[in-house]
């Protein structure tokens, strides 16, 4: 079940966090997100002790938690996104094509000629595709 998405900026500001659980978890799941980011800096600026290649995008499980497994990606514009799950039997192949898909509708929502590059994404029409997103995945919530 996917709790929590996010889309990171290259200077690590956030520009967009969903969760779908509920709000007394929402700020535990900002914390996950914002933890993350170290693992993302280290894999980045570290490639030969973390596996993956500066060309690959997808970074893989950054860290499990207890609860939660957290994933990575990172677009060739060091934007990171974040996926939080507590379904500990997740394939790579399904988490591959979950941000190949977030990708997509990150790209069609910074595309956008009102939206500021560098902004938070409030688009309602990017909360909604991420959320079919979300629902479409065999991992998935019922947001």
């Amino acid at each position: 079940m996917i709790v929590c998405v996010a889309v990171v900026g290259h200077q690590n500001n956030p520009l967009y966090i969903q969760s779908f659980t509920d709000a007394d978890d929402a700020l535990k799941l900002h914390h996950i997100v914002h933890c993350s980011l170290d693992v993302v800096d280290e894999r980045v600026n570290n490639p030969k002790k973390s596996g993956p290649t500066l060309n690959e995008t997808f970074l893989g499980l950054l860290y499990p938690t207890e609860n939660y497994k957290v994933y990575g990606y990172l677009t060739n514009t060091k934007v990171k996104f974040i996926l939080v799950t507590t379904d500990l039997d997740v394939k790579d192949a399904d988490v591959r094509n979950f941000f190949r898909r977030f990708h997509a509708g990150y790209v069609d929502a910074i595309s956008n000629p009102f939206h500021e590059p560098g902004k938070k994404i409030t688009s309602k029409t990017f909360a909604e595709r991420v959320s079919n997103i979300v629902k479409s995945f065999g991992f998935s919530s019922t947001a």
